[in-house]
């Protein structure tokens, strides 16, 4: 289980931070670097995977980083988790990689991609669903506000002065493909502890039938 901290505590504050961090050193480094580490499929093709995972770092610019720092902020305040630097990785990991995956076999049409907003959605996915299974009202409607928007995206597209500020595109796909990753990571996760609790529950039955023999 997860334990929640308060919005103090730097274990909830900084993974985020660090993130933010790295996502802005990669900015600064300035518009040449983005091409090299995009989501391009047919650089994909040709053998350049790093990119499936690189591609959610790399940002369109300024504006477009800093809507999705203040994501990630609204993340750790209506999620506040205590998660060590390993779970931050998986989770970071799992969901990019399997976002841009899902873009490369699922919508081909796609050629270019940029940015942390797919993986944020996995993120709010994973931190809500864990607060809507305790039947937190307030996760339940972040939840629903969640699915509402991304359908809206998906149907009339996302508001042009929003395009416009982050200068392009919201692919709302990737969005989608976040939340299924997210979902796929944690009935992942759910599957491995029920299979270590079964295999931990026979090693105390193995030690007690031992020690009842001696």
């Amino acid at each position: 289980m997860i334990p929640e901290a308060p919005l103090s505590s730097p274990q909830v504050w900084g993974p985020p931070a660090v993130l933010s961090a790295f996502c802005l050193l990669l900015t600064l480094a300035g518009p040449q670097l983005s091409p090299v580490l995009r989501y391009d499929r047919a650089a994909i093709a040709a053998g350049e995977w790093w990119r499936l995972l690189s591609g959610n770092f790399v940002h369109l610019g300024y504006w477009h980083l800093v809507l999705n720092v203040l994501s990630l902020v609204l993340l750790v305040v209506l999620c506040p988790e205590r998660l060590s630097a390993g779970e931050w990785l998986r989770r970071l990991g799992v969901i990019g990689m399997g976002m841009s995956l899902c873009l490369y076999f699922l919508s081909p049409w796609v050629q270019t991609y940029v940015g942390l907003s797919g993986l944020i959605y996995g993120l709010f996915v994973l931190g809500l669903g864990r607060q809507a299974l305790t039947r937190d009202r307030i996760a339940i409607a972040c939840l629903v506000f969640l699915v509402a928007r991304i359908t809206w995206e998906m149907v009339v597209g996302a508001p042009k002065s929003e395009t416009d500020l982050i200068g392009g595109g919201v692919l709302a796909e990737s969005h989608v493909y976040g939340i299924c990753s997210a979902l796929a990571y944690a009935l992942a996760c759910y599957g491995w502890n029920r299979l270590r609790a079964k295999s931990g529950g026979r090693n105390e039955g193995d030690k007690g039938a031992a020690a009842g023999s001696n």
